[in-house]
């Protein structure tokens, strides 16, 4: 797999970028986007200037056709330590550097303007409260813990070395969920579970979480990243208009209808919209020959 470009994301009319390497982002030939969080000196934590990038850099991918599958990886062998405890440290009043510059920015702060929800909506870690349209997928190495481990669940899928740890670490210094944490964990593991690791704090090491389904692949110390991007190798080739309709299904049904029956009616809407553009043609290779025999190659 080549890299066909790179480059650093950065946010417009923001005059003073003390990290413009914080968020980096690769774009594949086939389709896939790898956005790395780049503060390793920091375990990767989330200040308001890379939650504001990370949220640009996610939007961009959404938005572009040529890509199907994004990848969120963290440099340095740590994932996302969580929001920068350094900055929340010095909340409130501190919007303006010692140069006296205002260095105030909409979006990664903690108020009512963060209630916003859809796809331009921002939390304190950035993107937390989008459910990106295409598929996401997590390769945690380390820690993915407190809002690191809110950001992995922004993911569809979580693919954890086998030395990762999960955990809502924030509860030992009274930091509250507030990037979807309570909200998607009990989606993704059940209530009792999510409860546990809510209530507790406790590290989760990665055999548990793909135990209780917070992971979905254990691979080997250092192997998260090529890993996930084989996993995403995998879902580009795939119809995407019909892997896409019954993924939103499947978050429709968690997390909006309204009851069953709306679920299913969502699904069946949604659905038939892909019949003619990709489950015709589908059904006549299958009827020349392709996938018999229980092989899935395309």
């Amino acid at each position: 797999m080549t890299t066909s470009n790179t480059t650093f994301v950065s946010i417009s009319g923001y005059t003073n970028d003390d990290e413009p390497h914080a968020v980096q982002v690769s774009k594949y030939p086939d389709g896939i986007t790898l956005i790395t969080l780049n503060r390793p000196h920091r375990r990767n934590a989330i200040d308001g200037p890379t939650g504001h990038k990370l949220t640009l850099a996610l939007r961009a991918f959404e938005d572009d056709d040529t890509q199907k599958v994004c990848v969120l990886y963290g440099s340095g062998g740590c994932f996302c330590a969580g929001f920068d405890l350094h900055e929340l440290s010095k909340f409130p009043g501190q919007d303006k550097a010692p140069s006296g510059e205002d260095r105030t920015y909409k979006g990664p702060r903690v108020g009512k303007e963060q209630r916003v929800q859809g796809k331009n909506g921002m939390g304190p870690i950035g993107p937390s409260r989008m459910i990106v349209k295409k598929p996401i997928i997590a390769a945690v190495a380390g820690y993915a813990v407190a809002g690191g481990l809110e950001l992995s669940l922004v993911a569809d899928l979580r693919v954890a070395e086998e030395d990762a740890v999960f955990g809502v670490f924030c509860r030992r210094f009274g930091v509250p969920l507030v990037d979807g944490g309570t909200v998607r964990l009990p989606a993704v593991i059940g209530l009792g579970r999510a409860l546990d690791l809510i209530l507790t704090g406790r590290p989760v090491c990665a055999k548990e979480a793909l135990e209780m389904g917070l992971a979905n692949r254990v691979v080997p110390k250092g192997k998260a990243l090529e890993e996930a991007l084989n996993l995403a190798a995998q879902l580009v080739k795939f119809p995407q208009a019909c892997m896409n309709a019954d993924r939103a299904s499947a978050y429709y049904s968690t997390y909006g209808a309204r009851s069953f029956e709306d679920a299913l009616s969502f699904e069946f809407d949604n659905g038939v919209k892909v019949i003619d553009v990709e489950s015709v043609k589908g059904a006549a290779r299958f009827s020349a020959g392709a996938g018999r025999h229980g092989s899935f190659k395309l």
